[in-house]
């Protein structure tokens, strides 16, 4: 299926080796489902699990279907990119893109995420922009790699923000990293609403229980419907006063833009 990457809140991974939780997506409200081949898959299960994903995206799906390949360089990479060159997959996402050559060298006429998931990543990201569909943020991966000694979004700030600008810059959709703790929903909706204010489109998920709390964070409140509306109606172009605040025409475009999205 046709897909608007940017209309994406909710993108959730799991292992493509696991029949169960292949089910479990397929009646969830992801918005996105991630057959994972990477790093939720041992190296004894990659054949079958590549396997595994290809028959499951053969099959009817209510929400578009992905998979994560294993990187460049691995020695699984081939043989997936092999799979998928005549499988029925919505997107394809590319784990730890160090530059902008490992992107072109997928060359497989499907729509492409690249995972930033490095300081490499995070410094050639406008480049890898150029050359991809979206960018998903790797926090795990991308902590590891700044030598952080816990995942710390505060530490990672700059991180962030560099790859939410460089999706903007390019055009294409960005999505916020994983929550690491299934069981602590406060803390998911608290790191969902930062991901919303920095610039994300949506957030990456490890568990179904997390997908309505994501949805909840990424859409816009009753309240900021409500203005968006009145400003359209109100707006007649140029700078003008609007219920005690100055307004110009990117005022206008940016509530127009959220009330398409929310419809």
């Amino acid at each position: 299926m046709s897909i608007d990457l940017s209309d994406l809140r909710a993108l959730l991974f799991l292992p493509a080796s696991n029949p169960r939780a292949i089910a479990k997506a397929r009646a969830s409200d992801a918005d996105l489902v991630i057959l994972d081949l990477e790093d939720a898959v041992k190296a004894e299960d990659k054949a079958s699990a590549r396997e595994a994903a290809v028959a499951a995206i053969a099959q009817d799906w209510p929400m578009p279907v992905a998979i994560r390949i294993n990187g460049v360089g691995t020695p699984w990479h081939d043989a997936d990119l092999a799979a998928l060159a005549s499988a029925n997959c919505d997107l394809v996402v590319l784990p730890s893109v160090r530059s902008v050559e490992e992107v072109r060298s997928i060359k497989l006429g499907i729509p492409l995420a690249a995972m930033i998931e490095s300081a490499a990543a995070v410094i050639d990201a406008p480049a890898i922009a150029q050359h991809c569909n979206a960018l998903i943020v790797g926090t795990n991966d991308l902590a590891a790699d700044l030598r952080l000694p816990v995942v710390d979004r505060a530490a990672m700030a700059h991180a962030l923000q560099a790859t939410v600008l460089a999706a903007r810059a390019a055009g294409i959709a960005v999505f916020d990293g994983v929550y690491n703790a299934i069981d602590d929903p406060d803390g998911f909706a608290a790191e969902a609403a930062q991901g919303r204010a920095l610039g994300f489109d949506g957030k990456t998920l490890i568990h179904p229980g997390q997908i309505a709390l994501c949805h909840a964070a990424f859409a816009p409140s009753a309240d900021e419907l409500a203005r968006a509306e009145r400003l359209v109606a109100a707006a007649t172009g140029g700078a003008e006063r609007f219920e005690g605040a100055m307004i110009e025409t990117m005022h206008v475009d940016a509530a127009r833009r959220l009330l398409a999205r929310t419809r």
